[in-house]
């Protein structure tokens, strides 16, 4: 799948905010017909030649491989180096146009995000902003025994959605299937959308550590709540997959 900018952006930035969502940033008004977003790590040959942990950054595409947005990491290199599971961050999301339309914050902690301690203290919490200062929500880790737990929040902390994810969220050459993390209500009755942690072949997951997500849901979802999804998929980016990534 390709990676380049999508022509067609700018018109969309040139809409205004969608209703009863006021101060939206017009140009994450593309996002509002969407109902598949992919997300690609971009490969950093100095972290897979040295190990030393570099700022992540990650393409958002449709589902024709068209860029729509770019995410930049914003970190401490001492975090990086030394706590890389557990530092703080700012990603930093930017439309075609290289206007900032969502940060996506953590703090650091000293243990985060383990399925026995995933709230109080140890929680692992992203707030979402869009535009920065505007908080739209949070996703935060919850307990569990053995599966990945996070829940999701609006801004008067109203539980929105929830995801867990599997038991043994690992990929090898034998067992190349997509990861699946369901997003559902917070009953976990109803399915609402989900985020898959895509194979990228052989070669790929051997020596890099590019990793790619797949996030569905409804086309007639708020863009806000569809902001918070993508937040979450970053939350499960680096509460499973870079944790994986550091023990390799």
């Amino acid at each position: 799948m390709s990676s380049f900018p999508v022509a067609t952006q700018p018109q969309k930035m040139e809409m205004t905010a969608a209703p009863g969502v006021p101060g939206l940033p017009p140009s994450l008004q593309y996002m509002a017909g969407l109902d598949q977003i992919i997300v690609k790590q971009k490969f950093e040959a100095l972290e897979v030649l040295t190990g030393f942990e570099t700022r992540n950054r990650y393409a958002v595409l449709n589902n024709q491989g068209q860029q729509i947005f770019f995410v930049q990491e914003e970190s401490s290199l001492c975090e990086r180096c030394f706590f890389p599971q557990n530092r703080g961050f700012q990603l930093h999301m930017t439309d075609n146009n290289s206007v900032e339309v969502m940060q996506f914050s953590r703090e650091f902690k000293c243990c985060t995000g383990c399925c026995w301690c995933g709230e109080g203290c140890c929680s692992m919490t992203i707030n979402v902003e869009s535009p920065v200062g505007r908080i739209i929500g949070r996703i935060r880790t919850g307990n569990s025994k053995w599966k990945n737990h996070v829940q999701i929040f609006d801004a008067a902390d109203n539980h929105m959605f929830t995801i867990w994810g599997p038991c043994c969220p690992f990929q090898t050459v034998c067992c190349p299937e997509d990861i699946d993390f369901p997003i559902t209500d917070p009953s976990l009755q109803t399915r609402v959308g989900n985020i898959a942690k895509q194979w990228r072949g052989c070669c790929a997951e051997s020596f890099t550590d590019a990793d790619q997500y797949c996030l569905t849901f409804p086309p007639d979802m708020t863009v806000d709540c569809k902001a918070l999804l993508l937040g979450s998929l970053f939350l499960v980016e680096y509460l499973v997959f870079e944790r994986q990534k550091k023990n390799n």
